[in-house]
């Protein structure tokens, strides 16, 4: 067994709750690796596990959240209902299935993963987390790929606010107006994406910083996300990898560091714009 480093800080949820701010995103994992990948990240630290419906990779990650090397409470498990799901009583029965699937009796968070305004149902949708919620099904609930005007319509209708949404970001989108919005409602800001698919990682500056801490740029990328305050899902597909993304908590950027990441700044995205589903 490697050994372990100490897991990510948690952080308080508006509901009460708390989740680890540094967790393993599980996009494009094939099912046929996703319970070793997650056995492993177990095995090194991390404790919070972010699947979906649409990675079709929930199986796998349950059955290593059951058989894994830590204890069910000390796990934080994400997974999302599906476009295609979007609906009262559809979002109702994909909760069923994902629960299902992971074979598990409680689920940390469970999110909205794309509003699709065009189909006009992420209303009924959020309505049906709330249910959940209120059945005790889900400890959490919340939202991803939510612009402002996306959230401020599923509170004003609903009077209940998701805790977290989770959106691209990284240094070349910082999401500042929409990061402001949250902090209002008391919603945490969790970002996928967040070394911008690797392409961000390429930047002259990343390797200026990384050689001044004695890191690498990836390291420096997640830190930044860190003092931020967001909660970070990066994805690894290696041991080494695994390691590298959770060691992260024992440098700090300093005011200089940051002045000169948001330089970086362009507002690219690497994945489509909420809206224009």
């Amino acid at each position: 067994m490697p050994t372990p480093i100490t897991p990510a800080p948690h952080l308080s949820l508006d509901d009460g709750e708390t989740i680890p701010q540094l967790g393993l995103g599980l996009y494009k994992v094939p099912a046929q690796d996703a319970e070793a990948l997650c056995r492993s990240a177990i095995e090194i630290g991390y404790r919070h596990l972010d699947t979906a419906a649409f990675y079709g990779n929930e199986v796998e990650v349950g059955r290593a959240v059951r058989d894994g090397s830590a204890a069910r409470d000390d796990l934080f498990v994400t997974s999302k209902v599906w476009m295609d799901d979007n609906g009262f009583d559809s979002t109702l029965r994909a909760f069923d299935l994902t629960m299902a699937r992971l074979g598990l009796d409680r689920l940390d968070l469970y999110l909205i993963h794309w509003p699709v305004p065009s189909q006009d149902r992420y209303v009924d949708t959020w309505r049906a987390l709330v249910r959940l919620h209120e059945e005790g099904r889900v400890s959490s609930i919340g939202v991803a790929n939510f612009h402002a005007h996306h959230l401020e319509r599923i509170i004003g209708e609903t009077g209940v606010a998701p805790v977290v949404n989770q959106v691209e970001l990284h240094p070349w989108l910082p999401q500042t107006a929409l990061r402001e919005v949250h902090a209002s409602r008391g919603i945490r800001t969790e970002a996928w994406s967040p070394l911008a698919r690797g392409r961000v990682l390429a930047t002259p500056l990343l390797d200026d910083l990384a050689a001044k801490h004695g890191r690498t740029p990836a390291q420096v990328v997640l830190r930044w996300h860190l003092e931020l305050g967001n909660i970070v899902i990066p994805k690894a597909s290696s041991p080494e990898r695994l390691r590298e993304n959770l060691d992260v908590f024992d440098f700090a950027l300093d005011a200089g560091d940051l002045a000169a990441m948001a330089t970086l700044e362009s507002g690219e995205r690497t994945g489509r714009d909420p809206d224009d589903d």
